[in-house]
């Protein structure tokens, strides 16, 4: 970790952290979710207790379902510039979303239909 970066979840307002430990996969594996024709949202209300527990976060996974390594890392490209767009509006502090790239969908789906489903699917969780 460099020195002067900030601890992971503080950022400028809106900004969002990646999960990194496979137990808060885990977690969020058992917790909703919200199926969408180019990907899977998962998502976890995280225990908010302590203030540094507010934070967005969010993870992106691929199985090889989706291909080879190039195509696992094109899907997981395009799922991080999404979320870039869409978590920071629609997602709520306190949560942990995990979106998970689907074979042949994630890969070709209209970048703009996908932005726009997953801000669906995040308005249509947080009701």
């Amino acid at each position: 970790m460099v020195p002067d970066a900030p601890p992971p979840g503080d950022g400028p307002p809106g900004a969002f952290s990646v999960l990194r430990h496979r137990a808060d996969f885990l977690r969020a594996a058992r917790a909703q979710r919200v199926p969408l024709p180019a990907l899977l949202l998962q998502a976890r209300l995280r225990d908010t207790s302590e203030p540094s527990q507010t934070a967005i976060r969010v993870g992106f996974t691929c199985s090889k379902k989706v291909g080879n390594s190039v195509a696992r890392n094109r899907a997981k490209r395009r799922l991080r510039e999404i979320a870039r767009a869409v978590v920071p509006v629609d997602g709520q502090p306190g949560w942990d979303y995990v979106l998970i790239g689907r074979a042949d969908a994630t890969a070709t789906h209209p970048f703009e239909a996908m932005k726009a489903d997953l801000a669906r699917a995040l308005r249509k969780l947080h009701r």
